[in-house]
């Protein structure tokens, strides 16, 4: 640390200096036409010595300096990647020379030259002209060889990108997705919408909420843990198809594939069912793995998953059957406790053999799950706003694809009977008033819309992140978040 401040001061000085010699170490703009990557492209094949006549005008950070008498060479890092810079004092003057040569790294220049090939081959600019952009006063971490510590990578994102590059590949490749998905889905007449974050009454999901309050009109609200309800009334008004990429809270764990702010999109089609969702679940899956890796191939967790269709597709019964060896519909309510105990997980008084049932799957087999399979057939006390199962009313239409160990995705043939809905939501109340923080309050208004008519709809919500921890073959969903939640430094 001593080190450190010691080197700020040094810059400090530096900046001063710049300030007597009236040079402005914080100009307005830099008229930048040409980007490293693209400079590196187009000239690859210039031959050692060669030079061109092709005017560039280049920005960027300066990564390395090699300062030597009236001469130097450095790296600078744009938006793209890096190139080097050839500076010269009889070409460029003494005065732009001298602010060249007293450059850091971490310095951010602007330079206009000539491109050449060094003699050692590497494609460069022969500079003519130098401006000082921003003058960093912070040194880069490290001393420049990198930054290791992956506290400090998710704490202070803005240095992982600025020594980490393939860093910053990862969130190209996140845009790349969501971009993709988007097109898939406006091409097949789904529109894009936006439903309300601060929320009255939350609902939508299992999940313990964040509470507020909004001053000016004196009542609590909260950040919304699901966008379904608002999504489904939306489909009452007229709309067909329809998803948004939303923003969800939710006051929970916090681990390698949960984080309490996260990103996922909900999607549904109306006079579609579950298994209309899951073809398009598969196809989103599909299609974003080519759009960002070229195949349907990815590498994660030391495993190589094969996303090609078709998924497999698993009772949840069968699951448990396969994965630990336990046949569930032989088991008596008092067994199915019995296990449940035996594998110290815990559950609430009461818990139902359909509670249990799914106990034990979330809790022994989910993670056993590497290749792509859609977990079907669930208890219907799993979710309020699903359909009864057309083959056991014990169940619902819902589905999971598992992937890798964890649930990716969540999918329904959407609860459309407004008697029905309304019983299960009064007992998800009756839950929540009970103790059970994650059950969803009552919403009158929304069972006031299934009154008026829902078409039958089939709907699914993606979660962003986990998919890109997948496609990226990152462990931790830190990795694929700019910026994660992160302990304060006096919670240490």
């Amino acid at each position: 640390m001593e080190e450190e401040n010691q080197l700020i001061k040094q810059r400090i000085q530096k900046l001063n200096n710049l300030r007597q010699r009236k040079i402005n170490p914080y100009p307005y703009s830099f008229d930048q036409k040409d980007h490293a990557i693209d400079i590196l492209t187009k000239f690859n094949k210039l031959k050692k010595d060669q030079k061109t006549k092709t005017d560039v005008s280049v920005a960027g950070r300066v990564m390395t300096l090699r300062v030597m008498g009236k001469a130097g060479f450095g790296h600078i890092q744009d938006g793209s990647g890096k190139i080097q810079i050839y500076v010269r004092e009889d070409v460029i003057g003494k005065e732009e020379y001298k602010t060249f040569s007293k450059s850091d790294l971490g310095d951010i220049i602007g330079v206009k030259g000539i491109i050449f090939c060094t003699k050692k081959g590497e494609i460069s600019i022969w500079v003519k002209k130098f401006v000082l952009l921003c003058k960093s006063i912070r040194p880069l971490p490290e001393k420049w060889h990198g930054l290791k510590d992956t506290e400090v990578r998710y704490r202070k994102r803005y240095l992982d990108l600025i020594v980490n590059p393939e860093v910053k590949e990862i969130f190209i490749k996140r845009t790349k997705v969501i971009n993709f998905i988007r097109e898939y889905l406006n091409k097949k007449n789904f529109l894009e919408v936006d439903t309300p974050i601060l929320q009255p009454i939350y609902g939508g999901a299992s999940a313990r909420p964040f509470k507020t309050f909004l001053n000016n009109l004196k009542m609590d609200i909260y950040l919304r843990i699901s966008n379904e309800l608002y999504l489904k009334r939306l489909l009452v008004g007229g709309f067909e198809r329809i998803y948004e990429f939303a923003k969800d809270f939710r006051n929970e764990g916090i681990d390698s594939t949960h984080n309490p702010e996260f990103t996922q999109i909900e999607i549904y089609q109306s006079y579609a069912d579950f298994k209309d969702m899951m073809k398009l679940t598969e196809e989103i899956f599909i299609g974003a793995s080519k759009i960002i890796n070229g195949k349907t191939k990815v590498n994660f967790r030391g495993q190589v998953i094969d996303l090609k269709k078709p998924w497999k597709v698993m009772t949840m019964k069968e699951a448990i059957k396969k994965y630990v060896n336990i046949n569930v519909d032989k088991l008596m309510d008092k067994e199915l406790i019995e296990v449940l105990d035996k594998n110290n997980i815990e559950y609430r008084k009461g818990c139902s053999s359909g509670m249990a049932i799914y106990l034990i799957f979330d809790k022994l087999v989910s993670e056993k799950i590497i290749q792509p399979t859609f977990i079907i057939e669930h208890p219907i006390e799993t979710t309020p706003l699903c359909k009864q199962s057309r083959k056991d009313p014990k169940l619902v239409e819902r589905f999971e694809p598992f992937i890798g160990g964890f649930e990716v995705a969540n999918g329904y043939s959407e609860l459309n009977d407004p008697i029905i809905q309304r019983k299960l939501l009064e007992e998800q109340a009756k839950q929540l008033r009970g103790g059970d923080e994650e059950a969803n309050p009552m919403d009158e208004d929304f069972i006031e819309a299934i009154e008026t008519g829902m078409p039958p709809t089939g709907g699914v919500g993606i979660g962003i992140d986990r998919m890109m921890m997948l496609l990226c073959g990152k462990d931790s969903i830190k990795d694929v978040i700019l910026f994660p939640f992160m302990k304060s430094f006096s919670q240490k």
